[in-house]
């Protein structure tokens, strides 16, 4: 764990020593709070919770997640550095968790400083704060799943635009499987078996339950699950990167 926390401060410095994270910041807080209150209907709807503010939020970070992670290791590659990092006396196990780690505390930084919108609801009305903390988790774990597909797909590319672009059709496709579209569309010529289990991939699906207020172990595992599976592809990429 020393190598990765080395790592991890290591990445941490260089986003923040660069506007890249700073720029990913105000993004994500500017549109959190256009969406909310502008598209979101935050005041015409009369109720004291937070329901637009994290519907909005698989669609937010499909994209901006996307930008964070395309640089993990397409960068990386591209300069060099890569070759350098793996003869170091580190684990490429601890190099993957360090530079995942390093970018889900930018992400979960800017979720924290989004507080001021929850002390707004607070304000208005009496909303429930167990609904509200629960949100923020299934928030940050479902950003922490996003951002594991885009360190597997920077990892695969050299190029940081096709890094991105593979990281939100990926995501895209994860997000959109327990759509009832989508499921309509695949019924007539899936077997029902088959439909539970692309429904059972969703992200969205699996937000929304811990969204309202359930922490289903299920659900808890499936983030685990995906931010743990697509990271173990990330550093399978890299070792036959490595040895092709």
């Amino acid at each position: 764990m020393r190598a990765t926390i080395a790592i991890m401060l290591r990445e941490l410095g260089s986003y923040f020593a660069t506007p890249l994270a700073y720029v990913f910041i105000v993004i994500f807080l500017v549109l959190n709070g256009v969406f909310t209150f502008q598209l979101g209907g935050f005041y015409e709807r009369g109720q004291a919770d937070l329901t637009p503010f994290f519907g909005f939020h698989p669609w937010l970070y499909l994209f901006l997640v996307s930008a964070i992670a395309m640089r993990l290791w397409a960068e990386d590659r591209r300069s060099g550095t890569l070759e350098l990092l793996l003869t170091l006396p580190v684990r490429l196990r601890e190099a993957v968790l360090g530079k995942f780690l390093a970018a889900w505390i930018v992400v979960g930084t800017a979720l924290l400083l989004t507080f001021p919108i929850w002390l707004t609801v607070s304000f208005l009305g009496q909303p429930d704060h167990g609904v509200i903390l629960a949100s923020y988790l299934g928030s940050w774990l479902m950003a922490g799943a996003y951002l594991a597909i885009g360190s597997c797909m920077s990892a695969a590319s050299t190029n940081q635009v096709i890094a991105f672009i593979l990281t939100a059709a990926v995501g895209f496709l994860f997000t959109i499987a327990g759509f009832p579209m989508v499921l309509d569309t695949a019924q007539g010529w899936l077997p029902p078996m088959l439909l539970e289990a692309i429904a059972a991939m969703s992200i969205l699906t699996h937000f929304q339950g811990i969204a309202r207020g359930v922490l289903d172990l299920r659900d808890l595992l499936y983030f685990l699950v995906m931010i743990g599976g697509w990271l173990i592809a990330t550093a399978i990429v890299i070792d036959l990167r490595k040895a092709g």
